[in-house]
């Protein structure tokens, strides 16, 4: 079951490997990056505020610590890597505007929490990735940076809100980046583009610095907490660099215990109530799953605990909409009071615990990222307008179903490529969610590398 690979370059642990081995300098990698992006992104305009000169200086002084010091420490697995992260989040010294020109002059005084923490463990950050006005469409383009295209197809929007995170490690700019999810902000763009893409347990990458630039630019304004549903998640091409990608920004010890798939037991759910699934995504996964259960992996397609995702998904769907807005008026003019939010929050508990119930009975979940593959440019908003499924036009909110499975329970997804499918038109990539417990992103990130030799050896 191939997939499209756009590039041979290596990865995040195998350029830090080649590095601790003296087979590249620091320097060798940056300048390598930097003129990959040089020469792709003029068409597929990933990389929105380049740092160049500060990456090649930061390899230098790397490179001159390791002729006196000798290897890196343990404690920094990405020494050397050169790698980008989402325009969101706050890098000391760059410009950070959400893509609205009235804020272009917010210009962050210190890296975001992640940021360090990337930094410390080796990584040179090269510059940010491009993102949709406000980090809310599937696509990625903006009257600031201009528009992301995908790597596979120009035509194509690579996703979004993390589109050029993931459009610039599929061309092979870089081994990896970190975006944000809410809405599918990670996992959509790892399915359009073909790569690797993980929604971790809410909470457990601090967001501190990746604030919107009307707050932050406030005086004395100080983020205190990171907004619900909301997470920082990585993308990469491959599960292992998930995975320490994960240990570097997790503010808690996350437990691995890694089981082999042949014991596990998995739920495939591939239909959701007002989530129609167009056969471009549905005939993949279900040859994947058809390739797993032929590998003897146990797949039941149905399981009475499953909640109510009518139900969860217009929980999901309202405290989004609230959390976004800060409670004010939606387009019918009423606003959420506190009780409606104290409502949305029992929803939310409960139905964890009804996840629970099901991880109690399975390891994890199967589920298609998106109903559609990369969807062609459009002018406006996705959610103002129609995605084709099956040949209809129908909302493309409907879309969110497929986010809002993981989101709303808080629960960890990774996303793997699984093959490819046509798509009005065009051979496009296609990706698959691999759901686990809630903190089990190791374990989660370890089953989907798992599935992904099983279905392309």
């Amino acid at each position: 079951m191939a997939y499209p690979q756009l590039t041979d370059k290596p990865g995040a642990l195998e350029t830090a490997a080649a590095i601790r081995a003296g087979e590249i300098s620091v320097a060798e990698a940056v300048d390598a990056a930097i003129t990959r992006i040089e020469h792709f992104d003029a068409e597929i305009d990933a990389v929105a505020v380049p740092d160049f000169e500060r990456a090649s200086a930061a390899a230098k002084a790397m490179d001159a610590q390791l002729s006196k010091n000798g290897g890196p420490g343990a404690d920094q697995p990405l020494f050397g890597v050169p790698m980008t992260v989402k325009e969101s989040f706050d890098v000391a010294g760059l410009q950070s505007c959400w893509g609205h020109q009235q804020h272009t002059d917010y210009v962050a005084k210190r890296d975001s929490d992640l940021v360090r923490r990337l930094k410390s463990a080796g990584a040179v950050i090269l510059g940010k990735t491009n993102v949709p006005v406000d980090l809310t469409d599937w696509q990625s383009f903006n009257p600031v940076y201009g528009r992301t295209t995908n790597p596979h197809n120009s035509a194509r929007s690579p996703g979004g809100s993390s589109g050029g995170s993931a459009a610039a490690v599929a061309s092979g700019m870089v081994a990896c980046d970190f975006g944000t999810d809410i809405g599918g902000s990670v996992r959509v763009p790892a399915h359009f583009c073909g790569v690797w893409g993980h929604k971790s347990t809410w909470g457990v990458v601090s967001k501190q610095g990746h604030d919107h630039p009307q707050m932050a630019k406030a005086d004395g304004f100080v983020a205190a907490h990171d907004g619900v549903l909301s997470i920082a998640g990585p993308l990469a091409r491959n599960a292992e660099d998930l995975a320490v990608l994960m240990q570097i920004g997790a503010q808690i010890p996350l437990a691995r215990t890694p089981k082999p798939l042949s014991e596990c037991r998995l739920l495939a759910i591939t239909e959701y109530p007002g989530g129609p699934v167009d056969a471009s995504v549905a005939e993949p996964t279900e040859a994947a799953i058809a390739a797993l259960i032929s590998a003897g992996v146990r797949v039941d397609r149905s399981s009475h605990l499953i909640p109510d995702l009518e139900r969860q998904q217009g929980a999901y769907l309202r405290m989004m909409n609230t959390a976004m807005a800060r409670g004010a008026p939606s387009p019918s003019g009423e606003r959420a009071s506190a009780t409606d939010w104290f409502d949305l929050l029992d929803a939310q508990a409960a139905n964890m615990f009804e996840w629970a119930r099901v991880f109690d009975e399975y390891d994890f979940i199967l589920a298609p990222p998106a109903p559609v593959l990369a969807i062609p440019h459009l002018d406006e908003a996705v959610f103002k307008s129609t995605i084709r499924v099956n040949g209809q036009d129908v909302r493309a909110g409907s879309g969110l179903t497929w986010a809002g499975i993981a989101t709303f329970p808080n629960l960890p997804a990774t996303v793997l490529p699984i093959g490819s499918g046509f798509y009005e038109g065009a051979e496009l990539p296609c990706g698959m969610q691999v759901i686990g417990p809630q903190y089990g992103d190791l374990d989660c990130i370890d089953a989907a590398g798992q599935i992904g030799k099983v279905l392309h050896g």
